[in-house]
Protein backbone atom coordinates (compact mmCIF):
# COMPACT_ATOMS: atom_id res chain seq x y z
CA UNK A 1 0.00 0.00 0.00
CA UNK A 2 1.04 3.45 -1.17
CA UNK A 3 0.09 6.76 0.70
CA UNK A 4 0.19 10.37 -0.19
CA UNK A 5 -0.27 12.95 2.41
CA UNK A 6 -1.12 16.16 3.27
CA UNK A 7 -2.00 18.56 5.96
CA UNK A 8 -6.02 18.31 4.76
CA UNK A 9 -6.43 15.25 3.34
CA UNK A 10 -4.93 11.99 3.15
CA UNK A 11 -5.16 9.31 0.11
CA UNK A 12 -4.87 5.68 0.84
CA UNK A 13 -4.23 3.59 -2.28
CA UNK A 14 -4.03 -0.19 -2.10
CA UNK A 15 -2.81 -1.88 -5.09
CA UNK A 16 -0.86 -4.54 -3.84
CA UNK A 17 -3.84 -6.73 -2.04
CA UNK A 18 -3.38 -10.63 -1.86
CA UNK A 19 -6.06 -12.64 -3.40
CA UNK A 20 -6.20 -16.39 -2.39
CA UNK A 21 -9.36 -18.49 -2.54
CA UNK A 22 -10.39 -21.83 -3.62
CA UNK A 23 -12.29 -23.63 -6.02
CA UNK A 24 -14.95 -24.95 -2.71
CA UNK A 25 -14.39 -21.07 -1.84
CA UNK A 26 -16.03 -20.50 -4.75
CA UNK A 27 -18.58 -23.49 -5.49
CA UNK A 28 -19.82 -22.57 -1.81
CA UNK A 29 -20.14 -18.91 -2.79
CA UNK A 30 -22.42 -19.82 -6.04
CA UNK A 31 -24.72 -21.86 -3.91
CA UNK A 32 -25.22 -24.83 -5.72
CA UNK A 33 -27.21 -27.50 -4.35
CA UNK A 34 -25.72 -30.31 -6.60
CA UNK A 35 -21.98 -29.70 -7.82
CA UNK A 36 -21.35 -31.75 -10.52
CA UNK A 37 -18.19 -33.38 -11.83
CA UNK A 38 -17.99 -30.88 -14.72
CA UNK A 39 -18.46 -27.93 -12.40
CA UNK A 40 -15.87 -29.10 -10.52
CA UNK A 41 -13.41 -29.02 -13.06
CA UNK A 42 -14.80 -26.04 -14.51
CA UNK A 43 -13.93 -23.98 -11.56
CA UNK A 44 -10.54 -25.20 -11.07
CA UNK A 45 -9.84 -23.97 -14.28
CA UNK A 46 -10.94 -20.63 -13.85
CA UNK A 47 -10.15 -20.27 -10.16
CA UNK A 48 -6.44 -21.62 -11.48
CA UNK A 49 -6.56 -18.93 -14.02
CA UNK A 50 -7.85 -15.71 -11.84
CA UNK A 51 -5.03 -16.45 -9.52
CA UNK A 52 -2.45 -16.28 -11.80
CA UNK A 53 -3.60 -12.71 -12.92
CA UNK A 54 -6.11 -11.49 -10.18
CA UNK A 55 -4.95 -7.77 -8.57
CA UNK A 56 -7.95 -6.62 -6.32
CA UNK A 57 -7.62 -2.87 -5.77
CA UNK A 58 -9.36 0.39 -3.36
CA UNK A 59 -8.89 3.58 -2.82
CA UNK A 60 -9.95 5.60 0.11
CA UNK A 61 -9.62 9.01 1.17
CA UNK A 62 -9.59 10.73 4.81
CA UNK A 63 -12.15 13.53 4.16
CA UNK A 64 -13.77 15.92 6.43
CA UNK A 65 -17.66 17.34 6.74
CA UNK A 66 -17.48 20.93 6.02
CA UNK A 67 -21.02 21.77 6.66
CA UNK A 68 -24.36 20.23 6.67
CA UNK A 69 -27.92 21.39 5.31
CA UNK A 70 -31.73 20.10 6.15
CA UNK A 71 -30.99 17.59 2.70
CA UNK A 72 -27.13 16.52 2.73
CA UNK A 73 -23.28 17.46 3.54
CA UNK A 74 -20.34 19.06 1.93
CA UNK A 75 -17.32 16.89 2.31
CA UNK A 76 -14.59 18.56 1.73
CA UNK A 77 -16.12 21.10 -1.07
CA UNK A 78 -17.96 18.23 -2.39
CA UNK A 79 -22.15 18.71 -2.20
CA UNK A 80 -24.09 15.11 -1.47
CA UNK A 81 -27.93 15.43 -1.30
CA UNK A 82 -29.46 12.96 1.31
CA UNK A 83 -31.16 13.06 3.90
CA UNK A 84 -30.18 9.64 5.16
CA UNK A 85 -26.42 10.40 4.75
CA UNK A 86 -26.99 13.87 6.82
CA UNK A 87 -29.10 11.83 9.70
CA UNK A 88 -25.70 9.15 9.74
CA UNK A 89 -23.46 12.17 9.55
CA UNK A 90 -24.80 14.15 12.29
CA UNK A 91 -21.80 14.69 15.45
CA UNK A 92 -19.47 13.06 12.55
CA UNK A 93 -16.47 14.62 11.32
CA UNK A 94 -14.15 12.16 9.72
CA UNK A 95 -15.42 10.03 6.95
CA UNK A 96 -13.76 8.00 4.65
CA UNK A 97 -14.99 8.17 0.92
CA UNK A 98 -13.65 5.19 -0.86
CA UNK A 99 -13.73 2.28 -4.25
CA UNK A 100 -12.43 -0.68 -4.05
CA UNK A 101 -12.61 -3.81 -7.23
CA UNK A 102 -11.70 -6.71 -8.35
CA UNK A 103 -9.37 -5.38 -10.65
CA UNK A 104 -9.25 -4.80 -14.22
CA UNK A 105 -6.99 -7.73 -14.67
CA UNK A 106 -9.56 -10.37 -14.39
CA UNK A 107 -10.91 -9.15 -17.57
CA UNK A 108 -8.20 -10.70 -19.08
CA UNK A 109 -9.71 -14.47 -17.89
CA UNK A 110 -11.73 -15.24 -20.72
CA UNK A 111 -14.86 -17.49 -20.50
CA UNK A 112 -17.66 -18.45 -23.40
CA UNK A 113 -20.08 -15.73 -22.95
CA UNK A 114 -23.07 -18.06 -23.95
CA UNK A 115 -21.87 -20.94 -21.19
CA UNK A 116 -23.76 -19.42 -18.42
CA UNK A 117 -22.63 -21.46 -15.56
CA UNK A 118 -18.71 -20.18 -16.82
CA UNK A 119 -20.34 -16.57 -15.90
CA UNK A 120 -21.49 -17.39 -13.31
CA UNK A 121 -18.17 -19.32 -11.85
CA UNK A 122 -16.30 -16.44 -13.33
CA UNK A 123 -18.50 -13.23 -11.70
CA UNK A 124 -18.36 -15.24 -8.39
CA UNK A 125 -14.61 -15.20 -8.54
CA UNK A 126 -14.61 -11.31 -9.15
CA UNK A 127 -16.91 -10.69 -6.09
CA UNK A 128 -14.75 -12.76 -3.91
CA UNK A 129 -11.96 -10.73 -5.15
CA UNK A 130 -13.69 -7.04 -4.57
CA UNK A 131 -15.07 -8.56 -0.97
CA UNK A 132 -10.87 -8.92 -0.24
CA UNK A 133 -10.06 -5.63 -1.68
CA UNK A 134 -13.07 -3.94 0.82
CA UNK A 135 -12.08 -6.26 3.81
CA UNK A 136 -8.66 -4.76 3.52
CA UNK A 137 -9.16 -1.28 2.47
CA UNK A 138 -11.65 -1.09 5.94
CA UNK A 139 -9.70 -3.03 8.13
CA UNK A 140 -6.45 -1.00 8.00
CA UNK A 141 -8.89 2.39 8.22
CA UNK A 142 -9.51 0.82 11.31
CA UNK A 143 -6.29 0.02 12.49
CA UNK A 144 -4.97 3.44 11.36
CA UNK A 145 -7.73 5.55 12.96
CA UNK A 146 -8.67 3.50 15.58
CA UNK A 147 -12.53 4.35 14.46
CA UNK A 148 -13.99 1.46 16.03
CA UNK A 149 -16.99 0.27 13.87
CA UNK A 150 -17.59 1.54 10.40
CA UNK A 151 -20.81 1.69 8.73
CA UNK A 152 -21.27 2.60 4.98
CA UNK A 153 -23.47 4.06 2.33
CA UNK A 154 -23.07 3.88 -1.14
CA UNK A 155 -24.57 5.81 -4.01
CA UNK A 156 -27.88 3.92 -5.78
CA UNK A 157 -28.06 2.11 -2.47
CA UNK A 158 -31.42 3.69 -1.94
CA UNK A 159 -33.61 6.60 -3.72
CA UNK A 160 -32.95 8.92 -1.15
CA UNK A 161 -29.14 8.63 -2.40
CA UNK A 162 -29.56 7.89 -6.10
CA UNK A 163 -26.83 7.16 -8.72
CA UNK A 164 -26.21 9.94 -9.97
CA UNK A 165 -24.20 10.62 -6.71
CA UNK A 166 -21.50 8.75 -7.71
CA UNK A 167 -20.25 12.19 -9.62
CA UNK A 168 -19.53 14.05 -6.72
CA UNK A 169 -18.15 11.13 -5.04
CA UNK A 170 -15.42 10.82 -7.41
CA UNK A 171 -14.47 14.00 -8.15
CA UNK A 172 -13.71 13.65 -4.30
CA UNK A 173 -11.58 11.00 -4.41
CA UNK A 174 -9.96 12.43 -7.65
CA UNK A 175 -7.90 10.18 -10.29
CA UNK A 176 -9.62 6.81 -9.75
CA UNK A 177 -9.78 5.68 -12.56
CA UNK A 178 -5.78 6.17 -12.83
CA UNK A 179 -4.97 4.82 -9.52
CA UNK A 180 -7.17 1.31 -9.08
CA UNK A 181 -8.70 1.51 -13.05
CA UNK A 182 -12.61 2.31 -11.79
CA UNK A 183 -14.21 4.65 -14.16
CA UNK A 184 -18.05 5.58 -14.38
CA UNK A 185 -19.92 5.46 -17.55
CA UNK A 186 -22.38 7.87 -18.68
CA UNK A 187 -24.92 6.24 -16.73
CA UNK A 188 -22.72 6.25 -13.64
CA UNK A 189 -22.25 2.87 -13.72
CA UNK A 190 -18.48 1.99 -13.00
CA UNK A 191 -15.92 -0.88 -14.61
CA UNK A 192 -15.33 -3.05 -13.68
CA UNK A 193 -18.75 -3.66 -12.68
CA UNK A 194 -17.46 -5.60 -9.44
CA UNK A 195 -16.67 -2.82 -8.22
CA UNK A 196 -18.04 -0.88 -5.02
CA UNK A 197 -17.86 2.74 -3.82
CA UNK A 198 -19.11 4.87 -1.03
CA UNK A 199 -18.63 6.53 2.62
CA UNK A 200 -17.28 4.89 5.74
CA UNK A 201 -18.43 6.48 8.33
CA UNK A 202 -17.94 5.77 12.38
CA UNK A 203 -21.32 4.62 14.59
CA UNK A 204 -21.97 3.05 16.93
CA UNK A 205 -24.94 1.20 15.75
CA UNK A 206 -24.05 -0.25 12.60
CA UNK A 207 -25.97 0.91 9.75
CA UNK A 208 -27.05 -1.02 6.54
CA UNK A 209 -28.83 0.40 3.96
CA UNK A 210 -30.91 -2.60 3.40
CA UNK A 211 -32.94 -1.53 6.24
CA UNK A 212 -34.50 1.23 5.13
CA UNK A 213 -35.10 -0.98 1.50
CA UNK A 214 -38.63 -2.75 0.85
CA UNK A 215 -37.16 -4.27 -2.42
CA UNK A 216 -38.14 -8.43 -2.41
CA UNK A 217 -35.44 -11.45 -3.38
CA UNK A 218 -32.03 -9.07 -3.24
CA UNK A 219 -29.22 -10.94 -3.47
CA UNK A 220 -26.79 -8.80 -1.96
CA UNK A 221 -29.33 -7.82 1.04
CA UNK A 222 -27.00 -7.49 4.33
CA UNK A 223 -29.88 -6.55 6.61
CA UNK A 224 -33.50 -7.24 6.56
CA UNK A 225 -35.77 -4.35 6.04
CA UNK A 226 -36.91 -2.29 9.63
CA UNK A 227 -39.85 -0.63 9.19
CA UNK A 228 -38.57 1.46 12.68
CA UNK A 229 -35.59 2.16 11.31
CA UNK A 230 -37.58 3.65 8.15
CA UNK A 231 -39.41 5.59 9.90
CA UNK A 232 -36.68 6.77 11.96
CA UNK A 233 -35.23 8.29 8.62
CA UNK A 234 -37.99 9.20 7.41
CA UNK A 235 -37.98 7.36 4.21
Amino acid sequence: MDADSSAARRIHLFDHIPFSTTVDDVLQAMKIRKVSPSLTRLAEDLVGRSLEVARPKALALEAYVDSRSDGGVTIDGHVFTSHVLRQNLDGVERVFPFVATCGVELDTVKVDQSDLMASYCMDTIRMLALNTARREMERHLKETYSTGQLSRMAPGSLEDWPLQEQRPLFDLLGDVEGRIGVRLTDRMLMLPIKSVSGIFFPTEVRFESCQLCQRANCPGRRAPYDAASAAQYGV
